[in-house]
């Protein structure tokens, strides 16, 4: 009975994470910024995405309550603060500016804004606080660790094989999914920051 508690926990965690997480969603922004870069560049700013989000997943899981309490952080400031970042984001995107020679920019596009809080946002933090709460074995540790894994490798590999639509659309499609993925960005980033103010106000 204990090891069908342990599978159902680690399912649970593994689908509500991906549900959050939302590879798909991810996606039209991903491609946005991905600019004229070789199919190499894309590939790996895919999993540096990925990988980037699983070690803030991986830091909240493991030291999530400590981390909020000690800097007395509030969830709703948290989503506040992503909000805003994302936000800075999609104005670049609208404006349009052309990082593609720039190495450090190739970089932070995978840390900020992909792998967060594009990913790895205040929702995604709050519910593995929640599930690392939740732990009371070795067992149930294993299966929200494998879990975690398993829902980056989904997002690796949906975002390394959506580089492929960029071939295809060539420059000019790029530049438009590049201000459609600002516009998205922008709605999602007002979203989040006006959540954060309601809940932060308790209106």
């Amino acid at each position: 009975m204990n090891d069908v508690t342990t599978i159902t926990f680690g399912l649970q965690a593994f689908v509500t994470l991906l549900v959050i997480l939302d590879p798909p969603g991810a996606t039209p922004v991903f491609l946005g910024v991905l600019g004229n870069r070789s199919r190499a560049e894309r590939t790996l700013l895919a999993w540096q995405a990925a990988a980037t989000s699983l070690f803030v997943i991986t830091l909240f899981a493991l030291f999530g309550q400590f981390i909020v309490g000690y800097l007395d952080i509030s969830m709703p400031a948290l989503q506040g603060a992503g909000g805003l970042l994302l936000l800075l984001v999609s104005l670049e995107l609208l404006k349009g500016n052309d990082h593609k020679d720039d190495e450090g920019a190739k970089k932070n596009l995978a840390l900020v804004p992909l792998g967060t809080p594009l990913l790895a946002g205040p929702g995604a933090i709050v519910t593995i606080m929640l599930f690392a709460q939740e732990v009371e074995s070795t067992s149930m540790t294993l299966a929200l660790a494998l879990a975690v894994v398993g829902a980056h490798l989904i997002i690796g590999l949906t975002l390394m094989f959506s580089t492929h639509v960029v071939s295809l659309i060539k420059e000019s499609g790029v530049m438009l999914l590049a201000k459609v993925a600002g516009l998205l960005t922008a709605a999602i980033a007002f979203e989040m920051l006006m959540t954060g103010i309601k809940e932060l106000f308790s209106v």
